[in-house]
């Protein structure tokens, strides 16, 4: 069977993408392997209407809801290659050996997180070692609040995270902050931390103290990082796509209708935008769902 369009990845940016080709009428297979980013948190945080809910809540709510259009199929797993077919379409692998056709692609498959080699980092992450404050942060008001320093972040960002408590930025060694920008931070009540940091301390995935060189123990609560991404697949990349250096990672090209650099190939959610967030991503599943199906009618 050929369908109209085949989205790889079935979170927030990927099935918002289908529901837009599926109320379409259009044939639409979606491909997910079950490991959405912020799988790790208990709650997904200021999403219009869902405040509070947890995040695969929301993914299987959705999927539902997606699901219940007979023109959609899902597949559970992973795709492993894809090309152009010579006709203007594609030809998917799947990891498990099933081959899929489709008009159009949307590639929705997210990032991964590179997390810096501290002890206590990955198992903490999405509970007490977090990434957004606007996502998280209520959740830890007037609590002890750290940063972790690291490019791009600039050390203002220390500044931003002291709206939500007592905040310390942990320089993790580098003790390139100047004069004017610590007097800034001072002035905002955030404490500066010159030794690296070693390790995280608490129990379970909850977080106590930040362990430095030395053996000292810093009091925290919550721990902010931003790490560095890379692309979920390596779709992007073999379809030849270009790319984009982002803040924390490459990010793959779009133009405003988010179709990538090459024809009938769109991209959506965290591995096509600059800011990583669940709402921004379901938007731009959206639109790229929404131009598929307008490249669909329009195209000669």
């Amino acid at each position: 069977m050929r369908y109209d369009a085949l989205v790889v990845g079935g979170s927030f940016a990927g099935l918002s993408a289908a529901m837009q080709l599926a109320r379409a009428r259009k044939k639409v297979c979606v491909v997910d392997a079950g490991a959405p980013r912020n799988r790790f948190a208990a709650a997904s945080h200021g999403f219009f209407g869902q405040d509070g809910t947890p995040p695969m809540k929301m993914i299987a709510d959705a999927r539902a809801k997606v699901l219940a259009y007979p023109n959609v199929a899902f597949i559970e797993g992973s795709v492993a290659s894809a090309h152009a077919d010579g006709s203007g379409g594609f030809n998917a692998s799947l990891e498990g050996g099933q081959q899929l056709s489709a008009g159009k692609i949307v590639l929705a498959f997210g990032v991964q997180d590179g997390f810096p080699d501290i002890a206590g980092v990955r198992e903490r992450w999405g509970t007490s070692v977090l990434h957004c404050p606007y996502c998280h942060g209520y959740e830890f008001s007037g609590r002890q609040l750290g940063i972790l320093l690291e490019s791009p972040h600039p050390p203002e960002h220390a500044m931003l995270i002291a709206e939500w408590g007592p905040a310390t930025l942990f320089l993790n060694g580098n003790n390139s902050v100047d004069e004017e920008v610590r007097t800034k931070l001072q002035a905002r009540g955030v404490t500066i931390e010159t030794d690296r940091v070693v390790a995280l301390e608490g129990p379970g995935q909850e977080l106590s103290a930040v362990r430095v060189e030395g053996g000292r123990l810093v009091p925290l609560d919550a721990l902010f990082l931003a790490p560095r991404t890379r692309p979920g697949s390596p779709l992007a990349e073999q379809l030849g796509c270009a790319f984009d250096d982002g803040p924390f990672g490459p990010v793959i090209r779009t133009d405003a209708m988010k179709m990538t650099t090459v024809p009938g190939v769109f991209a959506a959610g965290d591995a096509a935008m600059l800011m990583h967030n669940a709402t921004l991503a379901s938007a731009d599943g959206v639109m790229a769902g929404v131009s598929l199906h307008r490249s669909l009618v329009f195209e000669t």
